[in-house]
Order: C-alpha cells, then sequence, then structure tokens
C-alpha cells in the first residue's frame, strides 16, 4: 500500500473517531445540564421575557420542568437540534421554570393554565403582552422519550407569530 494512502487513511480515521467523540460529548454535556435554575425568580424571568418579547416581535415560550426529569432532558435537546434551535430563537423568548418536585411554582403553573400533575414537561405560549395562547392540559410532552424532534418542530411552527 502506497505509505501516503495509508497515513491520510489514519488521519481520516483519527479525524472521525474525534468527531464521534465531540458528537457524544455534546449529547452527554446535554444530559447533565442543569436546565431549570432552582434559585430563579419566576415570577421575574416572565416579567423580563415579556419585555423582551415585545421588544423583539416575539412570543414567550414558559418551559415547566424539573432538573431530576428525563423527558425535560429530552425536550431541552429537541430544542437545540435544528431546525428547531433556529424556530426557537428566532421566535420565541424561552423560559424555563423549575418545578421543584411538583412543589415549586406551582402558582406560576396556576396562573398560566397548567395541571403539573399531568407531568412534565408542560408548555405554555404567551404573546408579547402576556396573554395566554396556548398552555397543555393533558401532558402532551410529558413523554418526550418516546417522541421524535419533529413533534416540537411542528410545536413550533403551528405556536410562532404570523
Amino acid at each position: 500500500m502506497n505509505p501516503k494512502f495509508s497515513a491520510l487513511r489514519r488521519t481520516g480515521a483519527a479525524f472521525a473517531a474525534a468527531a464521534a467523540l465531540v458528537v457524544s460529548a455534546g449529547s452527554l454535556a446535554a444530559q447533565f445540564r442543569q436546565i431549570y435554575n432552582e434559585s430563579a425568580d419566576a415570577h421575574e424571568e416572565i416579567h423580563d421575557a415579556l419585555a423582551r418579547a415585545a421588544t423583539e416581535h416575539k412570543r414567550v415560550l414558559l418551559d415547566f420542568g424539573g432538573n431530576w426529569c428525563g423527558d425535560c432532558k429530552v425536550l431541552d435537546i429537541y430544542f437545540h437540534k435544528q431546525p428547531n434551535a433556529d424556530l426557537l430563537a428566532h421566535n420565541f423568548v424561552l423560559v424555563d421554570i423549575d418545578i421543584g418536585h411538583m412543589d415549586k411554582n406551582v402558582d406560576v403553573a396556576q396562573k398560566y393554565d397548567v395541571p403539573l400533575k399531568r407531568g412534565v414537561p408542560a408548555l405554555a405560549v404567551l404573546d408579547s403582552h402576556g396573554h395566554l395562547l396556548y398552555s397543555q392540559k393533558n401532558g402532551e410532552f410529558e413523554a418526550m422519550r418516546r417522541m421524535d424532534p419533529e413533534s416540537v418542530t411542528n410545536f413550533l411552527e403551528h405556536w410562532k407569530r404570523p
């Protein structure tokens, strides 16, 4: 075998292995990322998100969940995959709201008509004035692990600003 070809082949294999490692490390990091800020003031975050949404002509997407929740982590991973990442960035201000162990920010969930007892993650969509446009009533994303990223794409497409 030609020594140059052999060296090129080894370099290509090493590059492919390194790329695979980076991709799997990114997925692993996403799995252990703390999505929900446990010390955040949800009311203040929503207030700030509404101000930003009004300025940027976007909607506010409230994501209720907990860092212990596997389905919440899957939703977060799907939010960061294309085309969802662009849909989210261009059309929504995302607010991740920590619900503790179903005992935190319950008042916020009630205000936006999100029944936490149906499971998390649970989403609500607000217009830039804070009016509720949609809230999950039946745990639609509660089984996120059995859904695909396209279900999130369809949701974001449906609820983005016209």
